[in-house]
């Protein structure tokens, strides 16, 4: 985990109790869920097994160990859970070798948070040896907090990851804007008690209390998140 000291919390002049920006990273920030799932249909192609295209659905956005758990399960390979998490890994960064795509309005919100000083972290149910290889191309000087999800006790769909970066940067789960892409997170940021914004990658997510959905993270600015949340 990194971290640093986060700038002081303030209420803002509109009103605004916005305290920190929870951002979650792959298929919300960068255009990799279809990676891991290519990377899984190869790995189990050589093992002998067709994927199920319905399965994406069960296994993006979740933990590592969950979803590899469940692909293992479903096609009975003859492979442990260790060994095809080393497989993933390894296969997922030799994609992210060649291309990383960035998600439409990604570079412009990172530095409008960073330009008007806004707590943010980084929180991913990846690795840690998979964000920092991503943070290269995120730019880590916009990120006072990074939460790999090998390093807390539960990952998503858990609360313990968000709460974890709200505490880290000082703030109250309450006063925390998440954006996330799978139910997966937003289970994890709801669980958390923070306002989610989903923009969805895979499957679509329906609205619900304390949830907002758009279309494209180019529609989600800091004014935006700090309407979100406002002194009651």
């Amino acid at each position: 985990m990194t971290s640093t000291v986060p700038a002081p919390l303030t209420r803002t002049a509109d009103g605004s109790a916005l305290q920190a920006v929870l951002l979650d990273m792959d298929g919300t920030l960068v255009d990799t869920e279809g990676f891991w799932w290519d990377v899984e249909v190869e790995i189990f192609a050589r093992l002998g097994h067709t994927l199920d295209d319905s399965w994406r659905h069960v296994v993006v956005g979740g933990p590592m160990t969950r979803s590899a758990g469940f692909l293992i399960e479903a096609t009975g390979a003859d492979i442990t859970l260790a060994e095809l998490t080393v497989l993933l890994n390894q296969g997922f960064e030799d994609r992210i070798e060649h291309a990383l795509p960035l998600m439409p309005g990604a570079t412009r919100l990172l530095a409008e948070l960073s330009a008007h000083r806004i707590p943010t972290a980084l929180v991913s149910a990846s690795h840690r040896r998979i964000i920092d290889r991503v943070l290269a191309s995120l730019g880590p000087q916009h990120f006072a907090l990074t939460v790999a999800g090998d390093e807390v006790p539960r990952t998503k769909p858990h609360p313990d990851p968000y709460l974890f970066a709200a505490a880290g940067l000082g703030a109250e789960p309450a006063r925390c804007a998440v954006v996330e892409d799978t139910a997966t997170g937003v289970a994890a940021a709801e669980a958390a008690g923070c306002q989610v914004v989903v923009v969805p990658s895979v499957a679509p997510i329906p609205r619900a209390p304390g949830r907002t959905v758009v279309g494209s993270l180019e529609e989600v600015d800091l004014t935006f998140l700090r309407g979100l949340i406002t002194l009651r």
